[in-house]
């Protein structure tokens, strides 16, 4: 599915009304569910749905350039149109009080250490892993593809692709219980 989408993303560059069309069959449910799960509420989903749509349409040449899925090009895209959204309807002056809570949240210079440290722990299992293994993990957490788009694009099947994130975390938790 993943071809396809950057097959629609070149026709739509190409402005193909059709193409759009099709592109919004196929990707709507999910960045519909992203759009949902960061702004809370539905009719905000939708608007903000409708303006995600605008801007591929817009941008869609630059797909090519990117490097990245298709799928993943096209959820960057509404996650960070919501993150403005929510910016955008956020109060433009904060209390001072508030202010004072949040420099006082700040994390102290031990608790950057600690997660620095961190940060070089998990990085050093990721490491440990088996190359594609980590890629995996890496678009399933942090891109947010599905099992079935891990699956196509490493051209494995659908269980394959579970056992192999289920494995992968098992071995990053052991390796971080150490």
């Amino acid at each position: 599915m993943t071809d396809e989408i950057a097959t629609l993303l070149g026709k739509i560059a190409l402005k193909e009304r059709r193409a759009l069309s099709e592109l919004y069959r196929l990707t709507s449910p999910k960045l519909f569910g992203i759009c949902l799960r960061l702004l809370k509420d539905r009719g905000e989903a939708e608007d903000a749905m409708q303006e995600v749509y605008v801007k591929i349409w817009q941008r869609s040449q630059s797909f090519a350039a990117t490097g990245h899925s298709a799928m993943a090009w096209l959820a960057t895209i509404a996650r960070y149109h919501c993150i403005d959204r929510m910016r955008s309807r956020a109060p433009a002056a904060i209390e001072l009080e508030e202010a004072w809570h949040i420099a006082d949240s700040a994390p102290d210079p031990e608790q950057s250490a600690t997660l620095r440290s961190e940060g070089k722990r998990i990085d050093s299992c990721m490491e440990a892993l088996e190359a594609d293994r980590a890629a995996a993990v890496r678009q399933a957490y942090v891109e947010g593809l599905s099992y079935r788009e891990l699956a196509d694009q490493f051209d494995v099947p659908l269980n394959t692709m579970r056992t192999w994130l289920r494995r992968s975390l098992l071995a990053l938790r052991e390796c971080l219980g150490r």
